[in-house]
């Protein structure tokens, strides 16, 4: 009886001691949870984006990849978090942030007083402008040109219709409104506009990699004031200084640049950016 006893009380202990080191083991990260290392605790972050925004965002074989991708993997990576990225459209993207049921938005968002009344935003990561794509024949040489009775095709929910709104009134039958710059490209190909307006490295981008279309960009910075994008945040995110910190620092230590250069080929002016912080 005391030998089954003391059988009985080692299994129990060894039983406890299973226990007790599962109980220590580190738990599996997945989308909405918290991740326990060390003494960090940090959540994986369900990120949204429009990937139709070469090259900032687009799907190459299933894969949203891209400039912003590429910039916001190696943010994440310095702020001590790990991210999903989904590509959902860019109307969801306000949508699913306004709900709070996903935690960043990235998709060359551009950071004004409007979007700052219900969202929250990074530092600046990006400097932009608005310009113009027309076929190399067009009589548009500036922004003042569109008013001439022209058809102007627009990213709908973007800077690029606020400015065109701006020349030809919000209401203005000449504004065609589409999903995304590809959708509004395509209708400057099949004549049924007279120009694309949209941030400028998307069309530049867009002219350097199909020639044969026989497009040009025009610019016209008396119209089209100076851009930044911007990571948006939910209303009062306890992670946005987090990110803050880790945008800075990227920019610092050169991580940055490397990722430019690789999108744009060129250096980035990073000056302009640390003007902003």
């Amino acid at each position: 009886m005391k030998q089954l006893k003391l059988v009985s009380t080692v299994l129990v202990v060894a039983l406890l001691l299973v226990l007790s080191a599962c109980g220590t083991s580190k738990s599996t990260s997945t989308s909405g949870t918290k991740t326990t290392g060390g003494d960090a605790e940090k959540k994986t972050l369900r990120v949204v984006t429009d990937a139709a925004y070469a090259p900032f965002e687009y799907q190459d074989k299933g894969e949203v990849v891209g400039f912003d991708i590429d910039f916001l993997n190696a943010v994440a990576k310095e702020a001590g978090y790990k991210i999903n990225i989904e590509h959902v459209g860019w109307d969801p993207i306000f949508v699913e942030l306004d709900k709070k049921i996903a935690d960043i938005g990235i998709s060359a968002i551009t950071i004004n007083d409007e979007r700052k009344q219900s969202y929250d935003f990074s530092v600046p990561y990006f400097l932009s402008t608005n310009k113009i794509l027309v076929p190399k024949d067009s009589d548009i040489k500036s922004a003042a040109d569109l008013k001439n009775n022209k058809t102007i095709a627009v990213q709908n929910a973007t800077t690029g219709q606020e400015a065109v709104e701006g020349l030809l009134g919000k209401n203005s039958d000449k504004i065609k409104k589409f999903e995304n710059n590809n959708l509004a490209i395509l209708e400057l190909k099949g004549g049924g506009a007279d120009a694309v307006v949209a941030d400028n490295t998307v069309i530049e981008e867009y002219v350097k990699n199909n020639p044969k279309d026989n497009f040009v960009v025009i610019e016209d910075s008396s119209a089209f004031a100076k851009e930044f994008y911007g990571l948006m945040f939910p209303k009062d995110s306890k992670i946005k200084a987090d990110f803050d910190k880790a945008v800075k620092a990227v920019i610092d230590n050169g991580t940055y640049a490397e990722v430019y250069k690789k999108w744009f080929k060129v250096e980035p002016d990073t000056q302009n950016l640390k003007d902003q912080q």
